[in-house]
């Protein structure tokens, strides 16, 4: 079919936008399609509380498709949080300028600040639409909690108002806010000037307005961003519970967000963790997510002061339980370390590890998987981190995560028996039979050498190994040992080492990691130490 000329160029015009932008373009006769990274937590079965962390694909029609901008006010009472939302409004009115010409519609939603827009035409624009008949009941309402939060537990304290300022910064923005005259509890008066406001765009704070725009406009599809993720982004009457439970199609930009959170209150996670459990809880129980660079391109915005590395745990083995103590360590104590995500066994079949893509996006992985063997691409995902460089520790089985004993499954998927040679550096053959505990000693070090990072407080006279012990020597040259183990009548075995791969990733690994061993304080400093060393990071006193 031919294009008339005018429609022809109005296509191809579209189709160069959304190259510029790196934005995948779609369809005929103008019309551009969105391509998204939708991330999602799916259980791995019924009742284990274990989630799957999920990347599919959506297509997406900006024609039916809304932006809401929530809360991104001009002050906040809070100086930290007044601050990041200065940081994160350049890169989010990027998004939104770019959704805009995409064709998506823009509502902005500065809750208790639309007496400065009245004469505004985008708030001329929603007062002009007509009322929808379809008003969802308790739509104009707070909603602080939908069903399928129900099958979950709420992961952070913000009884205390989520406030993350230092006591006597606090007190001074105080004052400032004062001087400018305004309330020091509750300072903002609009939205941002960060974040641009076209004539073609609805101002709006109102769940019966914003309800009847996306009616009259026949949105399906809806972003929210915008601040604060576990209060008013989640709570408002245009916020995403609301959205959820009345059927639209809504995800969060979850790079384009913030939390009220105060890192002295439970879970007692850094603030940016603190982020990542709301948004882990919305993926799981209200709606997906999404990234910022959907829209255009790049890499997704992540906040200054957020240093820290993207770990991701692998757990496929059955025998040692790891799959509930490495989730446990985590929180305990690596909360204020590094940005932490996991990945499980799929429960239907042996040989696949869901959600895998996500090593793509990460800076250090901790693996404990017992022979498995892999698809093909996903196990190249695996082979391509490793000859990256990048750190790698491994615990217990990992020894032996992608080796099988003969079983047929190896000509159907891909293997790597030679993780262990080459990548940590060890040499397993078996272990000695269950007994009594592993003892745990030095090798070789004089007490007036300085002890490798790794061993940093660790008491070797107060941890044992509750496990057998793994047959593990000779190690590879390139590999370094750090404690022993020994059994009595037994030849001594290396239980923990570092290792340099051929591309000069660190790798660390130590054949504890027995449920037991976690009861012991020794193994959570030994494997914290390790997972900083690793990444680079100083290890903590």
């Amino acid at each position: 079919m031919m294009l008339k000329p005018a429609r022809f160029i109005g296509y191809v015009l579209t189709l160069l936008l959304a190259v510029m932008n790196d934005c995948p373009a779609q369809g005929t006769g103008g019309e551009t399609k969105l391509e998204l990274k939708i991330r999602e937590r799916k259980e791995t079965a019924g009742g284990s509380g274990r989630y799957h962390s999920l990347q599919r694909q959506e297509t997406w029609s900006p024609a039916n498709s809304a932006i809401v901008v929530c809360d991104m006010w001009d002050l906040h009472h809070c100086l930290n949080a007044t601050l990041r939302g200065a940081e994160m409004a350049p890169h989010m009115n990027k998004v939104i300028n770019q959704a805009r010409k995409l064709g998506f519609t823009i509502i902005h939603a500065p809750s208790s600040c639309i007496e400065p827009y009245k004469n505004h035409p985008a708030r001329k624009r929603v007062l002009s639409t007509p009322r929808s008949k379809n008003i969802p009941k308790g739509i104009d309402a707070w909603c602080s909690h939908i069903p399928a939060e129900d099958a979950g537990k709420y992961p952070i304290d913000q009884s205390d108002g989520g406030e993350d300022d230092d006591p006597e910064a606090h007190k001074k923005w105080a004052e400032e806010l004062k001087r400018r005259g305004r309330n020091p509890g509750a300072p903002w008066k609009s939205q941002t000037d960060k974040i641009d406001i076209q004539d073609i765009d609805f101002i709006s704070d109102n769940g019966s307005e914003v309800w009847s725009v996306m009616e009259d406009r026949k949105i399906e599809n809806v972003v929210l961003l915008g601040v604060h993720t576990n209060m008013c982004v989640l709570g408002r009457p245009f916020g995403l519970r609301q959205m959820a439970r009345n059927g639209k199609n809504v995800v969060l930009m979850r790079d384009m967000t913030d939390t009220m959170y105060n890192p002295a209150m439970a879970p007692f996670v850094s603030h940016f963790t603190g982020n990542d459990l709301i948004v882990e809880h919305i993926e799981k129980f209200v709606c997906p997510t999404i990234t910022s660079d959907s829209f255009i391109g790049g890499t997704s915005f992540r906040f200054k002061n957020d240093k820290r590395p993207n770990l991701l745990i692998i757990m496929a083995e059955q025998e040692y339980k790891t799959n509930q103590t490495l989730p446990a360590f985590a929180a305990k104590h690596l909360g204020h370390l590094f940005k932490v995500d996991y990945i499980h066994a799929s429960e239907k079949e042996r040989n696949d590890l869901p959600g895998i893509e996500a090593i793509n996006e990460a800076d250090i992985i901790l693996v404990s998987v017992r022979r498995r063997v892999l698809p093909p691409a996903r196990m190249k995902l695996l082979r391509d981190f490793a000859a990256s460089g990048k750190p790698i520790v491994g615990i217990r089985t990992a020894s032996h995560a992608f080796s099988l004993r003969k079983s047929g499954d190896e000509k159907k998927f891909a293997d790597w028996p030679e993780f262990d040679r080459d990548i940590i550096g060890g040499n397993y053959t078996g272990h000695h039979g269950n007994g009594p505990h592993v003892a745990l000693s030095h090798p070789g070090i004089r007490l007036t050498e300085k002890a490798h990072p790794i061993l940093k407080g660790v008491d070797l006279g107060k941890l044992k190994g509750c496990g057998s012990l793994y047959k593990t020597t000779p190690l590879a040259k390139s590999a370094t040992e750090l404690v022993r183990g020994i059994i009595a009548g037994k030849a001594p075995e290396a239980i923990a080492w570092t290792n340099k791969t051929s591309s000069g990733g660190r790798v660390f690994y130590t054949s504890l990691g027995h449920v037991d061993d976690f009861a012991q304080p020794g193994m959570n400093i030994l494997l914290r130490n390790a997972l900083c060393w690793a990444a680079g990071l100083d290890v903590p006193e």
